[in-house]
Formats: C-alpha cells, structure tokens, sequence
C-alpha cells in the first residue's frame, strides 16, 4: 500500500475500532460480544503456537542444560567425593575389625602363657634386594623395648628382636635362615632346634633320632636362659614330613609354621616372661577329625525266600 492521505486515514480507523474493540471486551467480561470472535481466533491459531513452542523448547531447555550444566557437574562432583570418603571409611573400618580380632587373639595367647607383652604394629618389611626376613615395629627402647626379646602374635612364635631404637625396632623372623629356636614336642620332652628356611617349612633337628615322631605333631618353643631370646611355651608349629631316622644321632623334621610371615600387622614383643613354664597350655585347640560317611547294604531275608521258590519253579519248567 502507497503512503497515502487515504491510506493514514484508513489506519487510524482500523486503530480506533482495535481499541474500541479491546474496550468493549473487557468492559463485557464473560458476556463479550467479541468472545465467539476470540475462541475462533484460538482455534485457527493455537496449533500454530504449540507448533512454534515444541520447536522453541528444545532450544530453550538445551540452554537451560547449558545454564545448568556448571551447577550439576559441581554435584556430580561433589557427590564423588562423598563415595570415596565413604569407601576409604569403610575399608578403614574392616581394617580396624581385622586388626581387633588380631589384638583380641593375641591377648588370649598372652593370657594363656602369662606373658607380659607389649604391643605393636609392623611399619616396615625388610629390603626386598637383601637376604634376612625381617620386620620394623613401631616400638623401641622409649617403650622398654630390649635386644633378645621374643615376638608373638595370636597364631605363635614370630621372631626376635635384633636392634632397637628410640622408637622403632627390628625383629628378625622366624623363618629366616639366620633363625634358630630351640623347640619341645607336645605332651613329651623331645627336644630339638628350629631353624628357618625363608618361604620353605621349618627344618628341625631332633637330638635323639630315635624318637617317635609322626605328621601333625605340635612343637612350642623350649625356652633360653633367662628367657632371652625366647620365653617358653610359644607355639611354633606343626609337622608337616618326617625324614627316616637312617641310624643318625638326629632326627630331621619339616614344620610348617603356624605364623604366616608375610601377612603380619599387629606382633606383641614379650616384655615379662612368665612366672613358670606354661608348656603346652597356649597351643591352640586340636582340630577335630571329619567323619567319614558309610555306607551299609542290609538285605532282606523274607526278600530272598520269596525269590528262591520262583526261581525253583523256573528250573523245573525248564527240565520238562
């Protein structure tokens, strides 16, 4: 359209009854004239506008995401840490438990053997180039910690101790080839010398080669002079093989021991020996033997009767 006088004229009438309209439908409310006008007016147009809002939404939540994405990824964090505090707690807890039954068990053993121990942890394990098995303890001469003192914990004899420091100590194991215990058979007084043999069972020399001596016998520890190294009565372990004596002075056993050497956490270093040799009283309880199921097949006799004469008659049949 050409800007024209006409053509203004037009548009301020058209603007005049739009607003004379506008009035006269509010002022009518729900009666409105112009409301038949209106919802046909929805009706036509309203597919229009949800056609252009579902085409608008992706866009406005994609950036919503993208408003939001800083905020969620904040939690997706923050919610990461959370697990993994979780998680270190909780292995920090079964941790703790392993270590309670440990103590706890060490206790019983003490108690048993009326050892005065001191406890502590395994901090170190000896340099993996060298040739000794040994350990680091976190005690040391601060907490009345003395060379020669004999390490335990709740399964028996771990070592004894070599050097000591303020704080720490070094105990040398049990299975170390350097290692030697003097060792006593339960309920007997055949005695012998233990020694170390790394990742290998236990070599121990009887003195009387003609003892009798079978697999699964227990041996403790004999004890020293003074009790240093050793106290008596520590368990040390079980026979595993038992070399033919041949006629030697000596008698060679294989014992495996009953500690696990490179599973140590929690060790107790004997600090009082006991009052009077505890014997066998700290070896644990003998495992009982599993049964071994049976079988037994009862026949029945009035079974064999009731065959025998059908078995008869069969015969004679055959005869005829």
């Amino acid at each position: 359209m050409r800007d024209t006088r006409e053509s203004r004229l037009l548009l301020v009438l058209l603007i005049a009854i739009a607003f004379a309209l506008i009035t006269v439908d509010i002022r009518g409310g729900e009666d409105s004239p112009v409301d038949g006008a209106r919802q046909a007016a929805a009706t036509v147009f309203g597919p229009i506008e949800n056609g252009v809002s579902h085409a608008v939404d992706p866009v406005g939540n994609a950036i919503a995401a993208i408003r939001d994405s800083g905020e969620r990824h904040d939690r997706i964090a923050e919610l990461e840490r959370q697990n993994a505090t979780l998680k270190a707690k909780l292995g920090s807890d079964d941790r703790n438990r392993s270590r309670l039954r440990q103590l706890d068990k060490m206790l019983k053993v003490a108690g048993a053997g009326q050892y005065g121990i001191k406890g502590a942890e395994v901090i170190a394990i000896g340099a993996a180039q060298g040739f000794s098995w040994t350990i680091t303890i976190d005690v040391g001469a601060d907490d009345g910690i003395r060379r020669d003192m004999t390490v335990l914990n709740g399964d028996g004899l771990v070592g004894r101790v070599t050097t000591v420091g303020p704080n720490t100590a070094t105990v040398l194991l049990a299975n170390d080839p350097d290692f030697t215990v003097g060792t006593r058979m339960e309920g007997g007084d055949e005695l012998g010398f233990a020694s170390g043999q790394g990742d290998r069972p236990l070599r121990v020399e009887l003195l009387n080669g003609k003892a009798q001596i079978k697999k699964g016998d227990r041996l403790v520890t004999f004890g020293s002079q003074a009790d240093k190294p050793f106290v008596p009565g520590v368990p040390v372990g079980v026979v595993a093989r038992v070399d033919p004596s041949g006629g030697d002075l000596t008698r060679t056993l294989y014992v495996t021991p009953y500690v696990s050497f490179t599973k140590l956490d929690v060790v107790g270093v004997v600090v009082q020996a006991p009052a009077k040799d505890p014997r066998d009283m700290v070896l644990p309880a003998k495992p009982r033997p599993t049964p071994t199921p049976t079988v037994t097949v009862t026949v029945t006799p009035g079974a064999e009767d009731s065959q025998a004469p059908a078995d008869g008659q069969f015969q004679q049949e055959e005869e005829q």
